[in-house]
């Protein structure tokens, strides 16, 4: 603790970033999982249903599946029936609401890399400040006097830093996380809507017929 006192009161700034950016990265770290998204067992369910045309019953297991793709799914669902355009437009609306869900809080990261050594070159001109104001008083005589504005120079620079590097690894690894689950959320719901839009043709041309 003693190098956040001699850190001086921009390491308070620096301090509360470095915890967001810890909380930030584990709750997407729990978010962007895998088997949270695209679940296999709920799509392997969800084909079963279909295959069987029992609608009401997908409808059913989608809203009670927590997964952005049941709730993607239950958009497409809900114009079963309908015109191919209404349930890709359906889809699509819920599809960008639910992407960007999965980029939530991300932009905070590159915030607090972007912020982070702001504050600590801050911190360094406050100490540096410090330091030439000791030398206008004191003279260079003394180097022990010269420490504490050295010492807070120096911790701020190395605590931006060091935070900055913390956020801006996590900010490309989950921003690249969330673009490849978008992609095979697209892929998933793009199977579905060719199935619901075939399911609708065929019951256009039989009502014709």
């Amino acid at each position: 603790m003693d190098w956040l006192v001699r850190g001086g009161i921009m390491m308070a700034p620096i301090l509360l970033f470095s915890v967001i950016a810890l909380g930030t990265f584990l709750e997407r770290l729990w978010v962007l999982r895998r088997d949270l998204i695209l679940p296999e067992e709920a799509l392997r369910e969800l084909e079963n249903f279909l295959k069987k045309k029992m609608i009401p019953e997908a409808r059913t297991y989608c809203q009670q599946h927590p997964s952005p793709l049941a709730r993607i799914l239950f958009a497409g669902l809900q114009q079963y029936g309908n015109a191919r355009d209404l349930i890709k437009e359906n889809m699509e609306e819920r599809g960008k609401a639910e992407d960007l869900d999965l980029k939530k809080y991300i932009g905070l990261l590159h915030t607090i890399a972007s912020v982070s050594p702001l504050l600590g070159l801050l911190g360094t001109v406050s100490g540096m400040i410090k330091v030439f104001g000791t030398i206008s008083v004191e003279g260079v005589g003394n180097p022990a006097s010269l420490a504490t504005g050295i010492s807070e120079a120096l911790i701020t620079t190395a605590a931006g830093l060091l935070i900055a590097l913390g956020a801006v690894i996590p900010y490309s690894i989950f921003t690249s996380m969330a673009e490849n689950v978008e992609l095979e959320m697209d892929e998933a719901s793009s199977e579905m809507l060719e199935f619901l839009a075939n399911e609708a043709e065929k019951g256009s041309a039989a009502s014709a017929s």
